[in-house]
Formats: C-alpha cells, structure tokens, sequence
C-alpha cells in the first residue's frame, strides 16, 4: 500500500478526499507484524478511535497534520501508557501508566495527527544502537546494521514505510544518527524551540524533541507543528547563504569512509550548483572530549534514579545500564559538568562562523557504516559503549551548545547541517535544494 507524505495525507483529509480512519487503517496494514521490530506498542483500536473523532472535528479543514498517522518516541508521556523508556516490561512494572500526554504529542494531536504506537529505544536511551529485552531493531535501508540510537524504533518505521512521520529526539545525535543508518531526514531544533521536558536535566541541555521523515518537506511541516511555529511549514529558496564545507575529523580517532566523505562533497557541489558560494573550512572541534562524556555519564545517573523514583526496578536494569550510571555518579562527584565548558566551545564557534564567513556548515552525520544490528542489551557496557562514540562523532557537538543541525540523505549517505541559534528555516531551505 503507497505510503503519502505526511503533507499529502493532510491535504487529502482536510479536502475530505481520504479520512482520518482510512488513513490510519492504511498505516495499519502497512505494520502488518512489524517486520523490523520498530514498534513497541501498537494502538489499533485507540488510533482508530482518535481517526475518527479527527474526521468529525469542525475544525478538520485547517488542521496542518489533519489524520495523519505518527509514532511516539517511548521516553515522552502518551496518555494511558506506561512510558519505559527502554526498560523491560519486568522492570517497569511499577512505572505509571500516564494520566496526560507531553507537550509535544498535546501538540501533534492537537494539529489532527493520529498517534499509531510508541516505538522502541535502548535502555535509557543511553546508546547509539536500538535494541532492548525483546527485540533488535532493523535497518531497511542497510540490512544487518543498527537502525541507530536512542530513536532507532522511530527511525526504521519511517524508513520501512509503516508512516510518513515520527517523533524523536536527539541529546548527542539521536535523531540525525539514526536518520543517517537508515537514509531518512531529521531536525534537531535549536535550545528553546519545541519544549524539551526529557528527564530531570533534559541531559543537562542537550537534548530537543523534533522530526523523523521521509521528505525534507514533511520535516518542515512537523517541526512547525512541535514548534507552533507554522511560517516553519513554508521552506525558503535560502538565497543567498553562505555555506562552509568541514571534512576534518571531530577527533584524532574518527577516520570517516569514502563513500561518506564523497556524499557529503557531493550535497555541497549541489549547493554550489544552485548558487551558493560554497569553501572548505576546518570545524574548531573541542581538543578534550570531557564536556560531552561528562554529561552523557552523569544523564545516565539522573535518568536512572529517576526511573527508579518512578518505580521501576533498579535490579532490573540492564548490566551496561548500571555501569554507566555508576560513572554518571562519579562524574557528578566530582563536579565535571561545567556549564562554562560549554559556553567558551559556543564563543568559540560563533567566533569561526563569523570569521569564515558562513551561515551554515555541511558535515558527514556518520564516519562509517552503522555498527551491526545486535542484542547489545545483553552484552557488557563497552560493546555499547566504544560503537556509541566511534560510528556517529559529528552530531554531538551541536547538542552541547545547542545549536539547530539536520540530517538528509544523498547519495545514501546521511549529509549533517548546522546553523547558529534561529536558523532552522535556513537548514530547511538547504536541505530541500540537496534533496534528490
């Protein structure tokens, strides 16, 4: 069954061509069983439900996601389901089953889109692989390898065509990451413009609610809803911006593969075919890695505890889990997370956009191919751990200074785009010209 955008299943809902509950049936039988593991939960009867109260809402006309079936990302709040955040049923038993939805998904709803089923993450949504008690998430796009993490569930749904749009978020590239495994299009917004409310700390800042897509135009559509922002919907021509090429490596580790390294010159070529003056620059990556491992340790704490405040089982937990919170707590300790860590990295990158010249920054989302789909769940904290920081190095630098970034595919390949605070419109614009 031919999987619409989510753009065209809105306008066919709001002219009354297609309903909401036809539209929800379709996504239905296009999940069958699930074949890569994506989903968690599924809702039949609920979504149908909700379709059908879309397709009576007197305001059906003019809503922008009008019965458009969508997937919740489980580590935010769906009303009337227990949010797990990656745990197994066993150890979330004590968890609450949700009395109202999060902000985001109050918002989505409220736009007419249709909540289909949560989908799965990794423990905590600590890893940049997606697997948990019960299954491993697929890749349709490189079968055998990881769909990616934390919103890897999210990412394969989209890219296996269950539906056109999904919720996820990103706190050191967990939505460009596993965009870029899976060769779909993603936007991490900026600090502040969708609500975050992800955990105790929001990973100390870090992390942002925001898209997973097919089109850069359904990214659009979603982030201006998530972000009630609706001029979002409407993508520019960008005329005029500046755009900078960094292909030097985040650290002296990061070796990225050719194929990558020659999709990534390529989107740029593009750009500069389109009239965009185009340079190579050399991204000022920070010289310690200790800011973001600091805080990727000590949100496992926090996240952590709080789980357990809410009544899960810390037994329970996963081994690599315990371990790596174990260390949060160490870090915590000793006072590592220092927020003038990450306001000098920001100074210092304004400071090189300034002075090369650019408004936006073309980089590989990944150095190399996604690491091989496994139980990782099942296996000790380095085997998560050290893929976790080798294949996607790129991305988390910009959820440190909160920074708006993006991932599109081309040529197969997951192209990152970055822009300074405000920019998500001139990502966009860009990404639609990159777009094959």
């Amino acid at each position: 069954m031919t999987l619409l955008t989510a753009a065209a299943t809105a306008e066919r809902v709001r002219s009354g061509r297609l309903t909401a509950v036809d539209a929800t049936r379709q996504a239905l039988a296009r999940i069958g069983d699930d074949a890569v593991h994506g989903w968690r939960v599924l809702r039949p009867e609920q979504a149908l439900a909700e379709a059908a109260a879309v397709d009576t809402r007197p305001d059906r006309y003019s809503l922008p996601l009008a019965g458009v079936p969508i997937a919740i990302k489980d580590n935010v709040a769906v009303s009337g389901h227990r949010m797990l955040d990656g745990v197994s049923e066993a150890c979330g038993a004590g968890l609450p089953v949700e009395q109202a939805d999060h902000p985001v998904v109050k918002r989505l709803r409220a736009a007419g889109a249709v909540v289909v089923g949560l989908t799965r993450v990794p423990e905590l949504c600590l890893w940049a692989m997606t697997d948990d008690a019960r299954e491993i998430v697929g890749n349709p796009h490189r079968p055998g390898r990881t769909a990616g993490g934390s919103s890897g569930g999210s990412a394969a749904v989209v890219a296996a065509g269950h539906v056109a749009l999904a919720h996820g978020n990103d706190g050191l590239g967990s939505l460009r990451g596993p965009a870029a495994c899976t060769g779909i299009v993603a936007i991490k917004p900026g600090r502040g413009v969708v609500p975050a409310q992800l955990g105790p700390t929001n990973w100390f800042g870090m992390s942002e609610n925001g898209p997973m897509t097919r089109t850069v135009e359904d990214a659009a559509l979603g982030l201006s809803v998530l972000a009630e922002r609706p001029e979002l919907a409407t993508i520019g021509d960008g005329a005029g911006l500046r755009v900078g090429l960094g292909l030097n490596r985040p650290t002296a580790l990061t070796f990225t593969s050719r194929a990558i390294t020659r999709a990534v010159r390529g989107a740029a070529d593009r750009l500069a075919e389109r009239g965009h003056a185009v340079r190579d620059v050399k991204v000022p990556y920070p010289a310690s890695p200790l800011p973001l491992l600091a805080r990727w340790a000590e949100a496992a704490a926090t996240d952590a505890d709080d789980i357990v405040a809410r009544g899960a089982n810390p037994a329970l937990l996963q081994a690599r889990t315990r371990r790596h919170a174990a260390l949060g707590r160490a870090v915590a300790r000793r006072g590592l997370v220092r927020p003038a860590d990450a306001a000098r990295l920001e100074s210092t990158l304004e400071r090189f956009f300034a002075a090369e010249g650019v408004d936006v920054l073309v980089t590989p989302a990944l150095a190399r191919r996604p690491a091989p789909a496994r139980p990782y769940a099942e296996l000790p904290w380095a085997a998560s751990a050290i893929p976790s920081l080798a294949y996607a190095p790129f991305p988390p630098l910009w959820n440190l200074v909160g920074w708006p970034a993006m991932t599109v595919p081309f040529l197969g390949e997951g192209v990152q785009l970055v822009a300074r605070p405000g920019g998500e419109a001139d990502l966009l614009a860009l990404a639609a010209k990159i777009e094959v």
